[in-house]
């Protein structure tokens, strides 16, 4: 029976608090928050869990195998260093630091410490994201042409982060968990309209080795709450909407095709294929339960997490080059010059 320790129960933190106190092979031992008002919240569900509102009962309680840190950004680091360095497992919430530095320290604390590291990329424990991969392994999409993704929504504002490190990653972690692909440059360009220097509307271009592109459309200031990724391949298009209840996949059989030879720009003519659309059948299941469960089955049988600390890193060194973009008014980021690996 592993011991749990859930640090942060804001907006998230009491969401993994719910899903590991479900679980039968770990315990919720403590609960850290600095709010003593939402740990009076926690003991009301669940009563025999622990609070404290100071992180070091955490680090310093031995009985403590595993951590999950669910607190603003600015926090992760020096955290999940402490726990590493108590030698707790460690789940961090996206993104996993404030940079790539700070990302490769812990990566390599987890390596000293023969520790499991893991990120909270909830959405690479969905189905649905788990059967889009399936679907493009499998060759049915074809090449992908390019990727069209839209997260908005009206709020929630972050006062430390901007809406690329608030949003971006869900879509980063899922376009590079679908297409195992290696991203090579960044453009982003985005407008603070509510809190100045940081933008709450941003539109970034992620560009790929082979060709390929990823569009993504972030936002606080919309009306209407969006979720929702086009795969556009050679021989398919996907489209993802996480809103949906129960349709969340749909594929078109839709391409377009040019003809291979031609003489004169009379015989040109582009061919449009258009065929049937079916919703393949998703298992209904919460991916966060997936996740805290896939952690602790990393921590019983030394396994790597499918969202590791490499992942968790490639994540950042997208967000840093597209925060150095926006500076640049949009301009190009080279990602290897940049510093990713």
């Amino acid at each position: 029976m592993l011991n749990v320790a859930v640090v942060g129960c804001g907006y998230w933190g009491p969401n993994h608090i719910r899903n590991f106190y479900s679980l039968s092979d770990c315990k919720v031992k403590m609960v850290c928050d600095l709010d003593s008002g939402r740990l009076e919240h926690m003991r009301k569900l669940f009563s025999e869990v622990e609070t404290t509102t100071n992180f070091d009962d955490v680090i310093n309680d031995s009985q403590i195998d595993a951590v999950a840190i669910a607190t603003p950004v600015h926090y992760h680091y020096e955290m999940a260093k402490k726990c590493l360095q108590a030698k707790k497992h460690t789940l961090i919430e996206k993104p996993m630091a404030s940079s790539s530095v700070e990302c490769k320290k812990l990566i390599e604390l987890a390596q000293k410490h023969n520790c499991i590291l893991m990120l909270g990329h909830t959405y690479i424990y969905s189905p649905a994201i788990r059967k889009i991969k399936d679907i493009y392994n499998a060759g049915e999409l074809g090449k992908m042409l390019y990727i069209s993704s839209r997260r908005l929504n009206l709020g929630l504002f972050q006062t430390d982060i901007n809406v690329v490190w608030d949003l971006a990653p869900h879509d980063i972690s899922i376009i590079l968990f679908a297409l195992s692909a290696n991203p090579v440059s960044v453009n982003c360009q985005g407008k603070a309209n509510v809190h100045p220097n940081i933008e709450d509307v941003t539109n970034m271009t992620i560009n790929f080795s082979d060709g390929g592109f990823a569009t993504i459309q972030n936002s606080w200031l919309d009306p209407y709450k969006v979720r929702e990724m086009t795969f556009v391949g050679s021989k398919r298009m996907l489209v993802y909407n996480d809103l949906e209840p129960i349709e969340k996949i749909k594929i078109f059989d839709k391409r377009v095709e040019a003809p291979p030879h031609y003489d004169t720009f009379a015989e040109f003519q582009y061919s449009y294929h258009y065929g049937d659309m079916y919703s393949p059948y998703l298992k209904q299941s919460e991916p966060l339960k997936i996740e805290c469960q896939h952690f602790l089955d990393c921590i019983k049988n030394s396994a790597r997490p499918d969202t590791d600390g490499l992942g968790g890193l490639g994540v950042v060194q997208i967000l840093e080059a597209a925060s150095k973009s926006l500076k640049k008014g949009g301009g190009k980021v080279d990602l290897v010059a940049f510093g990713a690996v």
